[in-house]
């Protein structure tokens, strides 16, 4: 059973690397025998984690600064990966952003730009340029990483849900494009304790998790590290295009 999550020989890309749920799945690709690539925009960040990794797992791990919103500095990142390790078998598009705004109406365009770059440009241009590469090259597994903002948004989420609205489609998009050999599918969190969290009132929500999450609490990082070995690895090799929840039931 442990060889359909094994990973020994492969390289995984993961975009917001560097935390959150992006740590989690370096940290999970690695132990299970991948060479990891952590990308973010702040490179201390990634060269911290990319230490930590290499003396815990010893595997290599690559600190590479990232703005994925820009589309040189994907070209570069894609780049940077094929000259350090000629190939790469997992993408994971996790970096995203949510900024607040007070009303709707005062959305910038800058903001609004911004957050479409973050969320969908940057996935869209890097799943294109790795997802040719590894369908030439025998395949690969890429990653989407979702909300529930996409299929439940709030007012406060109104842009970022629909950038990641637009990244559940791309999913089904990308699985068809490069079918047979690469297989393009998408986690779609809920409410996770990350570092993000602690921007929250967390006592509202509490309150708010016992009444509308049916598991009545908010998720912890390494609980998105099933989900991704499972996309990542040869235990999916029969799904391509799937959107998979995985938000204590929050969205029906």
């Amino acid at each position: 059973m442990n060889d359909l999550f094994d990973l020994t020989g492969k390289v995984a890309v993961v975009t917001g690397g560097s935390r959150g749920l992006g740590r989690s799945m370096v940290r999970a690709f690695a132990e299970a025998g991948a060479d990891v690539v952590i990308a973010s925009r702040k490179l201390p960040a990634c060269e911290l984690l990319a230490a930590e990794v290499t003396n815990q797992t010893e595997r290599q791990a690559l600190p590479v600064a990232c703005h994925v919103g820009h589309w040189d500095q994907c070209d570069t990142l894609f780049e940077t990966v094929y000259e350090r390790f000629g190939r790469c078998d997992i993408l994971v598009n996790n970096a995203g952003m949510s900024p607040l705004y007070d009303s709707l109406t005062n959305v910038t365009e800058a903001l609004f730009d911004k957050v479409l770059d973050v969320n969908f440009k940057g996935p869209f241009r890097l799943s294109a340029l790795f997802g040719e590469r590894m369908a030439a090259e025998g395949g690969g597994s890429i990653i989407n990483v979702s909300s529930i903002a996409s299929v439940r948004p709030t007012p406060n989420e109104a842009i970022y849900g629909g950038a990641k609205a637009a990244v559940n489609n791309m999913t089904q998009s990308f699985a068809r494009a490069y079918a047979p050999t690469v297989r393009v599918n998408t986690i779609m969190p809920g409410p996770f304790m990350t570092d993000i969290s602690k921007a929250w009132n967390l006592d509202e929500f509490e309150r708010t998790a016992q009444r509308e999450i049916p598991l009545q609490r908010g998720g912890e990082a390494d609980e998105i590290v099933g989900a991704a070995l499972y996309f990542a690895s040869d235990a999916s090799s029969y799904t391509t295009g799937s959107i998979l929840k995985i938000d204590g039931g929050t969205a029906f």
